[in-house]
């Protein structure tokens, strides 16, 4: 630790050894890097006993189990493009995913709410996840849909390249609406035919899609009863 004595005369300020307290904004180098200098395994507690797993998503062999073959069964029934449309199924903890081609997700939607034998009418959320440095394809995009009819749920999962778009469903789903809005705001993902795509969270003139993990680790300086508090980046760096 070193000491550096107060500017008004007050209580010294302690700074660790190896802070440096004016660090700007700072890209991640790595999805998989933690503080305190731990490199490689993911572990943010500083202690190297955390292992992050990478997400792995294989076919699953059938049968599925419960009602997932008779979704299945159906889904192909009613779809033409059906084989050309499912990339692979993943059944993992009890639920069914359903990775879809991104440019057949809304037709595939269509099908999983109208036909008699599925009867999926809820869209209950959009979902985004950005899978930097393990998917080419880093940008996901899963549909929570609910069966109220046959009480079943399932999931469908789209993947996108950076700069990619993807088919709106809101016309089908209108839950869906606010929810792409809320994906293209954080992550920067284009839905074609949304009736309004613009930001909902940042403001307009807002730079970048915050939840993109290579988006800088920034913040904005708060004033709190004549006190300004430095944005996270500029408190402290453990190095």
């Amino acid at each position: 630790m070193t000491t550096n004595p107060g500017s008004d005369g007050g209580v010294p300020a302690t700074q660790p050894v190896g802070a440096n307290l004016d660090a700007p904004a700072q890209v991640p180098p790595s999805p998989a890097k933690g503080m305190f200098g731990i490199t490689g395994t993911g572990d943010v507690s500083g202690f190297g006993g955390l292992v992050r797993r990478r997400p792995t998503t294989v076919d699953s062999p059938r049968p599925f189990g419960g009602y997932f073959d008779e979704v299945y069964d159906a889904l192909e029934e009613a779809y033409p493009g059906f084989a050309d449309a499912v990339e692979k199924v993943v059944v993992d903890r009890g639920e069914l995913t359903l990775h879809i081609r991104p440019d057949r997700i809304a037709e595939v939607c269509q099908i999983m709410r109208d036909d008699e034998s599925l009867r999926f009418e809820l869209c209950s959320s959009v979902d985004g996840v950005d899978y930097l440095g393990s998917d080419e394809r880093r940008l996901h995009v899963t549909y929570q849909l609910t069966s109220m009819t046959y009480r079943r749920r399932v999931r469908l999962e789209a993947a996108v390249a950076v700069g990619t778009s993807l088919p709106s469903v809101t016309s089908i789903y209108p839950t869906a609406d606010w929810q792409e809005r809320e994906i293209y705001d954080m992550f920067g993902v284009v839905f074609d035919g949304h009736p309004n795509l613009t930001r909902i969270l940042m403001p307009d003139d807002w730079e970048g899609h915050p939840q993109r993990k290579d988006y800088p680790l920034g913040g904005v300086p708060v004033e709190y009863k004549g006190a300004e508090i430095p944005p996270p980046d500029q408190r402290r760096v453990y190095q």
